[in-house]
């Protein structure tokens, strides 16, 4: 063992020459034109629509029977046809207008549920039970109710709309609230929030994976409780959007245009969950790294 004493000799430099990188083989490579194209999401979805497509008309070809299953391509034109004359397009109009405002309505509805749950213990209990009761009541059931009520006109469907709206938006949101963590109650609290001031500082934010579930699925809901009492108020009436358009066109045996209807509402569904609620979620959950 070396004197503690004893004078300490300094330690050589050591100097390395630089490795060229070339010995280190491939360190980063461009993707190819396969990897690029498979990360891309919205070349998988469409891959998978074109497939879809294909098979659903190989197998209308092999039944061969046009008032049973027509083929893809004769919906498209019957689809085209229908967008070019306006007949479809005025259909759409019609249901849009009517689901847009009765969404609009179901959300406003479920946000004021929410928050009065939120608020109080007995605006929850409140909450709990009205969406045990009414939550697993279908809303098509209502629609002869509705037509005493409102009589034949807009009202009835958007009274139906909100229905199938407002539970599942304040069951999601109110799911949501319920999962956010003590830390960040108790952060709200710490900062003097109170009311609502907490729930969209604090609140919202954290649960909003959850409210934007609810509002997809009101959307869904939305829409298939739409063309459904757009098949009975549209009997009743003589018109309506794309439900009636449906089912005046299947009594009249155009099955293409049955299909082209129901290729519309596939349509606007993707158009809505991809470009709105995709976007919605791009600028909110996932820029907030609250999902993958």
């Amino acid at each position: 063992m070396p004197d503690s004493d004893s004078p300490q000799l300094p330690r050589p430099e050591i100097y390395r020459e630089p490795t060229d990188s070339a010995s280190f083989g491939v360190v980063e490579k461009p993707l190819s034109r396969f990897e690029t194209c498979y990360n891309s999401a919205a070349v998988r979805k469409t891959v998978i629509i074109i497939l879809l497509a294909f098979a659903w008309e190989v197998g209308a070809r092999l039944i061969n029977n046009s008032l049973l299953f027509p083929t893809f391509s004769s919906t498209i034109i019957t689809f085209i046809k229908g967008i070019v004359s306006g007949e479809l397009l005025i259909k759409i109009w019609v249901s849009l207008k009517v689901l847009l405002t009765g969404y609009a309505l179901g959300v406003a509805l479920a946000a004021v549920l929410t928050a009065f749950g939120v608020a109080t213990r007995v605006g929850a209990d409140f909450l709990e039970t009205l969406t045990a009761m009414f939550n697993p009541l279908p809303a098509i059931a209502l629609l002869p109710i509705a037509l005493i009520w409102f009589g034949l006109g807009d009202g009835s469907l958007i009274f139906v709309l909100v229905h199938s709206v407002v539970w599942a938006v304040s069951l999601n949101t109110q799911s949501g609230f319920l999962s956010v963590s003590n830390t960040l109650r108790m952060v709200g609290r710490n900062y003097g929030l109170r009311g609502l001031p907490y729930i969209v500082k604090i609140l919202i934010p954290a649960a909003f994976p959850s409210i934007l579930t609810g509002l997809k699925v009101g959307w869904a809901f939305a829409w298939r409780t739409l063309i459904a009492s757009e098949l009975v108020f549209g009997v009743s009436s003589g018109s309506g959007g794309l439900g009636w358009y449906i089912y005046e066109s299947k009594n009249l045996l155009e099955i293409s245009k049955v299909f082209a209807g129901l290729l519309a509402i596939i349509i606007i569904g993707l158009i809505v969950e991809n470009l709105i609620f995709r976007t919605i979620e791009r600028h909110s959950v996932r820029k907030w790294g609250m999902q993958a």
